[in-house]
């Protein structure tokens, strides 16, 4: 796990309102601009970086792009995490 890219993908607001977006399932790339005013561009330069960082995937179908949640890499960053708040998983 690329931790640098995780944290530098997570420090950014719209990329983390993304990925709550997206914790209620698949969404398109149109879908997902549709909720911020932003350019086409500049949400596909943030999915970008969500992808780079592993905490998104997507799949083609058809002439559309769709983002999902990369949930193991969520549960990897949580299980470092909690390595230093004393919890025992």
């Amino acid at each position: 796990m690329a931790f640098q890219k995780i944290f530098k993908a997570l420090s950014d607001p719209t990329r983390r309102d993304i990925l709550e977006l997206l914790k209620s399932g698949s969404r398109s790339a149109g879908d997902i601009g549709n909720h911020f005013d932003l350019t086409g561009a500049t949400v596909s330069h943030h999915l970008a970086i969500l992808k780079e960082a592993d905490l998104v995937r997507d799949k083609k179908e058809g002439k559309f792009v769709y983002y999902e949640l990369n949930l193991s890499v969520f549960e990897e960053l949580m299980a470092w995490v909690t390595k230093f708040t004393g919890e025992k998983k």
